[in-house]
């Protein structure tokens, strides 16, 4: 995505001393911006920016804005003070959240260095000169400033209870991801500076605003630095985190942790587990209402079979949804499920008739052998997408989804 042409303001930044001596100056820096509902805040934000970014170092500024309020009008206004570059790229749909908002920033940048920041003034601009030259000393392609190492600090935070979620999604995120979050303190910052040329655009599926965990996951970068910050107060407004965020950030997570094969089998075993409960309890129902066990499984089955399902389309599958249509996925899931019986039906028999196990024990041990088999069939059977396409449907089929997201920019408005 090129750049319109921009107005650039009247006013020279100030010059800074330089971050470190002998360390070569990027060539220039673009300074993302995601916002919603920020105006109170946009002329504040250009004025530290402009205050803090020496001349030497090519800067421009992209807003990145789903607001519903007057911010680009406001940026656009603020940005005649400004002696760099200020584009606005409005969106009139808010895919992927503040983190949507980020790669279309990445997409958009043109420079060697993208900073991605808030539009609140949490994030000290001052910062910046540091971040890149600490990128370009130890040659890193992922720079995080940091709230939780020597000279950082969350100050900023507004709330006990605030404090207590971010060191819990902070342990948390760091849990899950320990070998690719190796490096990064703080995975849960919203401010740090990344190579353009380590990031790959296409790769990254953002939800809500936790970019930079989905960053780090998806693209990799082979070197991180760190340098500490400390979280500012608001500077206007109201914050954007919400228990509707918060849970868009679990969804994001569990999205990520499914991305590997091992992962999907335990948590497939793991919701299997929870399937044995409806379907134990309507065997014994049926069981114990004089009907025989094999036919009584046959009916049980289905209870877990429903059971299973609405958890692997909610919580394991569910960014695959969209490769087959939701009658289809049911239809198949369901004959792989009762498919399952033909194996299971006589390893029961066998274990009830030829060992004497009582039906419980002998049902839960059959589900159990029988596990890798259905993970690997619901898999590739239910939830990959189609193989089979013919060159012209997928070249057809690439044009209709570049239309789409062509359609769903809108048109940047250069201030």
């Amino acid at each position: 995505m090129s750049h319109d042409s921009t107005v650039p303001g009247e006013l020279e930044a100030p010059a800074v001393a330089p971050a470190a001596a002998g360390v070569p100056e990027p060539g220039a820096v673009t300074i993302v911006v995601p916002t919603f509902n920020e105006s109170a805040n946009v002329r504040q934000l250009l004025r530290l920016i402009t205050e803090s970014v020496p001349a030497r170092l090519p800067c421009e500024v992209l807003f990145v804005d789903d607001s519903t309020d007057d911010t680009p009008d406001v940026v656009r206004e603020a940005a005649r003070d400004c002696s760099f570059p200020v584009t606005v790229l409005h969106r009139e749909e808010a895919v992927g959240g503040l983190g949507g908002a980020v790669v279309e920033g990445i997409r958009a940048a043109s420079s060697d260095w993208v900073v991605v920041m808030d539009g609140d003034c949490q994030h000290p601009p001052s910062l910046v000169p540091e971040l890149v030259a600490t990128g370009e000393r130890e040659q890193a392609q992922l720079v995080v400033a940091s709230r939780y190492i020597a000279g950082g600090s969350r100050a900023g935070l507004a709330g006990s209870h605030r404090v207590a979620v971010s060191r819990g999604a902070t342990w948390l995120t760091k849990s899950l991801f320990p070998r690719r979050l190796r490096g990064i303190s703080d995975p849960m910052s919203g401010f740090f500076a990344v190579r353009r040329s380590a990031v790959t655009a296409d790769v990254l599926k953002p939800l809500g605003y936790k970019i930079l965990l989905e960053l780090a996951v998806r693209s990799r970068p082979r070197t991180v630095g760190e340098v500490p910050f400390v979280f500012q107060d608001r500077f206007a407004g109201t914050s954007k985190s919400t228990a509707r965020e918060g849970l868009r950030f679990l969804r994001h997570l569990v999205g990520l942790r499914m991305e590997s094969s091992s992962a999907r089998m335990i948590a497939f075993g793991l919701i299997g587990l929870t399937g044995f409960v409806p379907n134990l309890l309507a065997l014994w129902a049926l069981t114990g209402a004089g009907l025989h066990y094999l036919p009584a499984e046959i009916v049980a089955n289905q209870f877990g079979v429903a059971w299973n399902f609405l958890l692997i389309e909610t919580l394991l599958f569910r960014e695959r949804r969209r490769h087959r249509h939701w009658a289809d996925r049911t239809a198949r899931f369901a004959l792989l499920a009762n498919a399952d019986l033909l194996l299971r039906l006589p390893l029961i028999a066998l274990l009830v008739g030829l060992f004497g196990m009582a039906v419980l024990p002998a049902t839960a041990l059959a589900l159990v052998t029988t596990f890798v088999l259905r993970f690997a069939a619901t898999e590739a059977l239910v939830y990959l997408p189609r193989k089979r396409r013919t060159a012209k449907s997928r070249t057809t089929r690439r044009h209709q989804e570049e239309s789409r997201t062509d359609e769903s920019r809108t048109a940047r408005s250069t201030v």
